[in-house]
């Protein structure tokens, strides 16, 4: 058995060898600027099931207790790299502070996650004296030409706004200056550039839990200054008719963005967090081409909807195969653990277009 030939028995997740699964699927959408994954996690869809998404038989993948101080893991970012994985951990620790952690997985199912949180290195001592740390939380996380590029709901003045960093070893981490003016939550860039300019998409907030938030996209010559701002979607009805916010890496396909993205209804019982998919235009992405009326996945099991908040399911990460066009995402379940769910692009993308509000 090699190294990539992994197969948990407690469960049907197994990690396939790149020689089992080249073309095995043939795809009918092009993955664009893709990555191949050979090693993707990956569990095949149970017998009866109907659902365009599915979960894991060995849900939660990451426990709250993971590390001695941890008071909960959740709504975390996770990437390909050197050959396996790495990501950056939303760890909220005994005492609840909210800090990022960063962690490695030969598997990208079973994670080493550092007890100490990220110490975050300004290299401009004008931004390390503005921007002192305070707390941060839900980070995202993707490569753009020459580094990873991380953001993630960042205090400033202990108000909520759009952090950026970076790394290139998950050992060292580099913070620059805030996308924005407090008040901002889901910040999640693009993988490249569009048309010359960085681009990220950020959900305007309050200081509380905010009952509202539509999508909007910016844009950015160097990663500092942030404008060019597009609207992008508002809520709309049942699932996602209070607000909205962006989750993972948006994926480039034939078809134009593929994004993942999560909704909340306001219920008699509080909000209940559920996620659906968009295609969005390739060079102006705040044109929606296409949005899933329903949801694909939402909170019903009991690690979802049990928990220090009830009925979350928050996607954050998603590991796409551009070989075979598979799809692992990663979300946090009652900001509480991490969750992996699996589909892939052909099945994603047919089911939008089939059943778009747009």
């Amino acid at each position: 058995m090699n190294h990539y030939d992994i197969i948990n028995t407690k469960s049907a997740l197994t990690l396939l060898n790149g020689n089992n699964i080249q073309g095995e699927l043939s795809m009918n959408v092009k993955i664009i600027n893709g990555t191949s994954l050979p090693n993707i996690p990956w569990q095949d869809r149970p017998a009866g099931c109907k659902d365009v998404i599915w979960r894991a038989d060995n849900n939660p993948i990451i426990p709250r207790d993971l590390l001695p101080t941890s008071n909960s893991i959740f709504n975390s970012a996770v990437v390909p790299f050197e050959g396996k994985f790495a990501g950056v951990f939303r760890v909220d620790d005994k005492e609840r502070n909210m800090a990022i952690h960063a962690g490695f997985s030969d598997d990208g199912v079973h994670w080493n996650i550092n007890e100490e949180k990220v110490e975050w290195i300004n290299d401009d001592p004008e931004t390390a004296e503005a921007n002192p740390w305070q707390y941060g939380y839900d980070p995202r996380c993707c490569w753009i030409e020459d580094r990873y590029w991380i953001t993630w709901c960042n205090a400033y003045g202990w108000k909520p706004t759009i952090g950026v960093g970076w790394t290139k070893d998950f050992k060292e981490f580099h913070q620059c200056e805030n996308a924005y003016l407090p008040f901002n939550r889901n910040g999640v860039m693009f993988p490249r550039k569009i048309n010359g300019k960085y681009v990220m998409f950020s959900r305007p907030s309050d200081s509380g839990h905010t009952p509202f938030g539509d999508m909007y996209l910016s844009q950015s010559p160097d990663m500092k200054y942030w404008g060019e701002h597009r609207h992008v979607m508002a809520p709309n009805k049942g699932w996602e008719s209070l607000k909205i916010g962006a989750g993972p890496i948006p994926i480039e396909t034939s078809e134009g963005w593929l994004i993942f993205y999560h909704g909340v209804l306001q219920s008699c019982n509080g909000y209940v967090y559920s996620f659906s998919a968009a295609i969005l235009d390739i060079d102006k992405p705040w044109k929606v081409k296409y949005r899933c009326a329903e949801y694909l996945l939402n909170p019903r099991e009991y690690y979802e909807c049990v928990g220090d908040v009830q009925n979350v399911t928050f996607p954050c990460a998603a590991l796409c195969d551009a070989d075979t066009g598979r799809i692992a995402i990663y979300y946090g379940c009652a900001d509480t653990c991490v969750s992996m769910a699996f589909t892939t692009v052909d099945e994603v993308v047919d089911y939008v277009k089939k059943h778009s509000s747009v």
